[in-house]
């Protein structure tokens, strides 16, 4: 019996995904554990494993398809003694047509008059669709990006004529280039100057979020998941979460002695310390210490957790992700730099597993590496804070009731002020600052 392929669930979350890549073809003797695609999620790409033992026979979703359902049939194996040739997937059955609504027309008044014979119609025949639209005079549908069909349109290119270099042999943008124009599709007849006005249609609404044409030279790109997801939980996170915002300045001096003692001591291993790393140690271990503020806000509950697992935001291609640490506090800070430095390589190839990336109590973010002195930074939903870190720099400031210049940073914590009330924010920051000024108490 013929085994079907379906799209997987590759995380508890996941609705729909990218096929980006077959790593077999049709005719490809499979066994267990051998690697059959490579499936983009919102947030990275993982490869699926064949299960059962077999023969592919058919392929049913091509490569570089976009927004594949959990679930969807995207290949046929055939089993073991079956001949791969007749193991496809049966076609779907059509669906039934529906039925349409009866209505029942009034009893003409007595003194209104028939109409005349001959009369137009209360609605026209809907028009053809061209070829150009999407489809083959045959029904079969044309893969295309959505800028190549927008601007075939425009050009009055059938894109039946056109032969796709994409994935997939899906047609792009560049394939339009010296595609015969034919006759622009003609414009919807104007109705009847003796139509009433009230039969004119209403002018259909924008779609949400549609960006106004002003006639600047543009390109639209599609959204990728990744940035789509990010959009989505961005905005729900402020709408949803009253964000408070608390800033300290923490003198670094200490923490960058102490940092270049430790990697000395740990050049032999191979390890060496960044700023970063001490400071998801000092969150984790002020997290511990303010309970409060490791919590997050569940409508009817408020969860506490146990220990302080810290999200790193990470910059990769096309958008952010948030490797986490899992039990921060209670790791060496080498440790943290080891397993810090395996995500982020991992996270930039698209190679983190969910377990990674989902979860996570608090987050903790760095834009000081580029400069950035001072910023508030988005609650990653269902968390309860953030920890924005600016860029440590020489400044005038107070060392003991003298003036100076030392090595100040700013940071900046949001909190959702549903769960977590001010003072405690502000503690927090307290208890941050503290530890980052005096950073013995995060190697005790």
């Amino acid at each position: 019996m013929p085994i079907e392929l379906k799209m997987p669930a590759l995380s508890p979350t996941m609705e729909e995904g990218t096929l980006a890549k077959w790593l077999v073809k049709e005719g490809d003797t499979v066994k267990s554990g051998d690697l059959l695609a490579e499936i983009e999620t919102d947030k990275a790409t993982m490869e699926f494993e064949a299960i059962d033992e077999g023969v592919v026979s058919q392929i049913l979703v091509a490569e570089g398809t976009d927004n594949v359902k959990v679930g969807t049939v995207i290949a046929v194996i055939a089993g073991e003694g079956e001949d791969a040739g007749s193991a496809k997937a049966a076609p779907a059955p059509a669906p039934a047509p529906a039925a349409e609504p009866k209505t029942e027309a009034p009893a003409p008044a007595k003194d209104v008059a028939p109409a005349q014979a001959g009369a137009a119609p209360a609605s026209a025949p809907t028009p053809a669709v061209p070829a150009s639209a999407g489809t083959t005079k045959d029904g079969e549908r044309i893969k295309a990006s959505p800028l190549a069909k927008r601007l075939a349109a425009e050009r009055g290119i059938d894109l039946s004529t056109v032969t796709g270099t994409g994935p997939g042999g899906r047609i792009v943008k560049d394939d339009l280039d010296g595609a015969s124009v034919g006759t622009p599709a003609a414009p919807a007849a104007t109705p009847s100057a003796a139509a009433p006005a009230a039969a004119a249609p209403a002018a259909a609404p924008a779609t949400a979020g549609a960006i106004p044409d002003f006639g600047i030279p543009h390109e639209d790109e599609k959204l990728s998941g990744m940035r789509k997801t990010i959009a989505r939980r961005l905005t729900e996170s402020m709408q949803q979460s009253p964000h408070i915002y608390l800033t300290v300045d923490i003198r670094l001096d200490a923490l960058l002695k102490l940092r270049g003692e430790l990697n000395a001591s740990l050049e032999s291993r191979g390890v060496k310390l960044s700023v970063n790393d001490m400071l998801i140690k000092a969150l984790a271990v002020a997290l511990e210490r303010v309970p409060a503020c490791n919590v997050s806000f569940g409508g009817d509950v408020m969860r506490q957790y146990k220990r302080a697992d810290i999200s790193v935001a990470v910059s990769i291609p096309g958008g952010l992700i948030t490797p986490i640490i899992t039990d921060a506090g209670g790791k060496s800070m080498s440790k943290i730099s080891t397993e810090m430095s395996e995500l982020a390589a991992k996270a930039k190839e698209g190679k983190l597993q969910p377990n990674e990336y989902q979860g996570g109590t608090a987050s903790i973010s760095n834009m000081g590496m580029m400069g950035i002195k001072q910023f508030t930074a988005v609650i990653n939903p269902p968390q309860g804070m953030i920890m924005a870190i600016g860029a440590g720099e020489k400044r005038p400031y107070i060392v003991d009731d003298a003036l100076a210049i030392a090595t100040v940073m700013s940071a900046t914590g949001s909190f959702d002020h549903r769960a977590i009330d001010g003072a405690d924010g502000a503690l927090l920051m307290k208890t941050f600052k503290e530890l980052v000024e005096n950073p013995l108490g995060l190697v005790a």
